[in-house]
């Protein structure tokens, strides 16, 4: 039996205990107990994506309340400042909020993430949501993170074996399939601390379908996340837990400040749930936007509650110390205190979380640091007003390139995976300016996404364009995809969503909406994801090998490479 299941079987027995300790309570032997607290530290990191190296460059750097910036992260780092924390409180829990794993530079994808999950379980990591990033190589695969075993087709690399996490990923909005909406992941868990339980509900935003791959979870159903987290903090409360803490990974974004400042942009989905969520639920630990806030938010009964995200990549610990009535196991709202703590590189990295960075290290080297190019100078992902980047451009020529044979006459490139810049400067692993390694442009393409050209007429792909911009939850999203070489295009800001694309041009000859193109995509784009439906309904599908094996091929036929020239995509008022 693994540790997690063991601990599955020790909460069934406790919460059993717990209700029938609730049940045989009545009030007047309640009210003739004196009124004892226990102070519980809560501690959650979410975003982490895989970072256990220190994430270097901007990534790698904190922006305090003052303007300054200081470096920040890596997983033996992280261990360290959690041990501190953890020896500053009597009672402790280690929480996340998503996307842990997925998205992961090469060192912890190679090895699907298991030296990433090796490293939570070392922490003591004692629950998580799951993100939409746990769900990039599927259902199947996230329950095999969970319990262990080898990967089907790569058998385990990493180590001998794989045995799995200790702690459990939480889904409680997701359920499955045609099977009555049963849960598809555990809902929610239970830690008690001093004999007083604290009831953790994790789920992923409901948007995960739109972010991943949909044939990976085909068998699933994503619902709204106030309704499930009101549904299991009913439940919680039925079972006697009072103390409840929502983990769920959706957050806003914001307009500047430092780590405790609380700019969340008005509206957001994060503060919406937060606010919304059941009165049951004392604190809300946030994640997905990548954006560090410390806010205190208004429950619907009219109490507060903190409302918080530490930074991705492990660069802030998000703590939430709690004080809980031992009487009643209600949390005591006004004695709640919330911060973000930075994970400086002033303390001493954890030795025992060091040798499983170094070990994964030592075996991704031979591969990570393979010279596969060189660039003339940095090629920025950032995106320009029209929404054009250009290291999106030239993964979109790369791909292009790779699939001529199968009759392509464009390639278009989902931003959301274009990763990191690739940079001139040397890594630490030495190999020289300009230089680009495997493990370089792994980290800009980490997905492995299969090339599909589709075809798709003239009309087809002039409401694929429209569809870049899209209202969800209520609020209008952009998403411009990243054209080839040859497809031109302007976009009117003020003209209504469906309306905005005009003057589309490829190879110098407009688009005929009757014509028939042979398309580019990644299986990503070609199976809905990101919302663009209408790929969905292209033909003649032919597969195209791997987006990364696409774009390290074209460095390597295109030496000193330069960022390609916006201007592909243009903007009207």
């Amino acid at each position: 039996m693994t540790s997690f299941n063991r601990r599955v079987v020790a909460l069934a027995a406790t919460a059993a205990a717990a209700l029938a300790v609730t049940v045989a309570q009545t009030p007047a032997q309640a009210d003739d107990r004196p009124s004892r607290t226990v102070d519980v530290r809560l501690i959650g990191i979410n975003d982490l994506h895989g970072n256990i190296e220190p994430p270097t460059g901007s990534s790698g750097r904190v922006t305090l309340a003052d303007g300054t910036t200081v470096d920040a992260g890596g997983a033996a780092y992280n261990a360290t400042h959690i041990k501190n924390l953890r020896a500053q409180a009597r009672n402790s829990v280690v929480v996340g909020q998503g996307d842990l794993i997925g998205a992961s530079p090469i060192i912890s994808a190679l090895f699907h993430d298991e030296p990433t999950v090796e490293v939570l379980n070392q922490v003591g990591m004692d629950t998580t949501a799951a993100g939409n990033h746990e769900f990039d190589e599927g259902y199947r695969e996230l329950l095999r993170m969970q319990h262990g075993g080898c990967h089907p087709a790569d058998g385990c690399q990493f180590r001998p074996r794989y045995e799995g996490a200790d702690f459990p990923v939480l889904g409680a909005n997701v359920t499955l399939a045609n099977k009555h909406d049963l849960p598809a992941l555990p809902p929610f868990w239970v830690e008690f601390r001093d004999g007083v339980p604290i009831g953790f509900i994790g789920m992923p935003l409901k948007d995960v379908p739109i972010l991943v791959d949909p044939n990976g979870i085909k068998e699933l159903k994503f619902g709204d996340e106030v309704a499930a987290a009101n549904r299991y903090a009913d439940l919680l409360n039925w079972m006697g837990v009072k103390s409840i803490v929502l983990l769920v990974h959706q957050g806003d974004n914001t307009s500047g400040g430092g780590p405790d400042d609380c700019r969340t942009v008005e509206g957001g989905p994060g503060r919406r749930i937060a606010e919304q969520v059941s009165p049951k639920i004392d604190a809300v630990f946030s994640g997905h936007s990548h954006q560090h806030y410390n806010c205190t938010v208004t429950d619907p009964a009219g109490n507060p509650r903190p409302f918080i995200e530490g930074l991705a990549f492990g660069r802030e610990l998000s703590v939430v110390d709690l004080k809980i009535d031992k009487r009643t196991r209600e949390v005591v709202r006004s004695a709640t205190v919330a911060r973000n703590h930075v994970v400086t590189k002033d303390v001493t990295p954890d030795p025992a979380v060091q040798s499983i960075i170094d070990l994964a290290k030592s075996k991704s080297g031979p591969i990570a640091n393979r010279r596969i190019g060189t660039i003339a100078q940095d090629v920025p992902r950032a995106q320009n007003a029209a929404g054009e980047s250009p290291l999106g451009n030239l993964i979109a020529d790369s791909q292009l390139a790779a699939t001529r044979g199968n009759g392509a006459v464009l390639a278009l490139m989902n931003p959301g995976g274009v990763r990191a810049d690739l940079s001139y400067a040397s890594s630490p692993a030495g190999e020289g300016d300009g230089v680009v390694t495997y493990g370089e442009a792994f980290t800009v393409q980490p997905f492995g996404n299969i090339l599909q050209t589709v075809t798709l007429t003239g009309a087809q792909l002039k409401a694929a364009l429209e569809q870049q911009w899209q209202v969800v939850n209520g609020a209008q999203r952009q998403i411009v995809l990243q054209p080839s070489a040859g497809l031109t295009y302007s976009w009117s800001a003020s003209a209504p969503i469906g309306s905005k694309v005009s003057n589309i041009v490829l190879d110098g000859t407009p688009l005929d909406p009757a014509a028939s193109y042979r398309v580019t995509i990644n299986s990503f784009l070609q199976a809905g994801g990101d919302g663009f439906g209408t790929f969905t309904g292209g033909t003649d599908i032919t597969g195209g090998g791997i987006d990364l094996d696409a774009f390290t091929a074209y460095l390597t036929a295109n030496p000193n490479a330069a960022p390609p020239a916006l201007g592909r995509i243009t903007t009207t008022p």
